[in-house]
């Protein structure tokens, strides 16, 4: 089984500061057990995650939804219980039995979420030898073009959008 993360921050570097993480665990025909939670945004920063301006600017230019789901401060919680949540999420789908766990950008979405668990002294719940690009994959197939997903830049849309697009690239081999 792979794992397709997404997620929504307010950087572009490592240590940026995670607002939601989307996921959706698939093979090369089904879309399974999917994950979503909003990460409360303070709680991001106090664990010592850095927000870009330029980012912040980049947001306010976003479709009203995307904002939304990220602003939302009920459904938002720390950082700490996203990341356990999420593990837990790995483990009870798929256990240690993970073929790739992928993200768009061989320096993004797996890494940050991984420095986030670094910085909280947590582990991620995959080894690092276990990450996939799904950016990569994409430019390697540019015939095949994605659907669009339902809330461009909402982190589970994404991940599914990217999943189905992925499963598309694979039926070409």
């Amino acid at each position: 089984m792979h794992i397709m993360i997404d997620l929504e921050t307010m950087g572009t570097r490592p240590s940026a500061a995670i607002v939601s993480i989307g996921a959706v665990i698939f093979d090369e025909h089904t879309l399974r057990d999917q994950f979503y939670a909003n990460v409360n945004l303070q709680s991001a920063i106090d664990s010592g995650a850095t927000v870009s301006g330029a980012t912040v600017m980049w947001w306010l230019k976003q479709h009203d939804d995307a904002r939304l789901a990220i602003s939302d401060p009920h459904s938002a919680q720390p950082i700490r219980e996203v990341l356990g949540d999420f593990d837990s999420y790995v483990r009870r789908t798929v256990g240690y039995d993970i073929d790739g766990v992928w993200g768009n950008g061989a320096a993004f979405d797996n890494v940050v979420l991984a420095e986030s668990y670094r910085r909280l002294g947590m582990e991620p719940p995959w080894p690092y030898w276990l990450d996939r690009c799904y950016r990569t994959m994409k430019n390697l197939h540019p015939t095949v073009r994605p659907d669009h997903t339902v809330t461009p830049h909402n982190a589970l849309d994404d991940a599914v959008t990217q999943a189905l697009h992925l499963q598309r690239m694979w039926r070409l081999y």
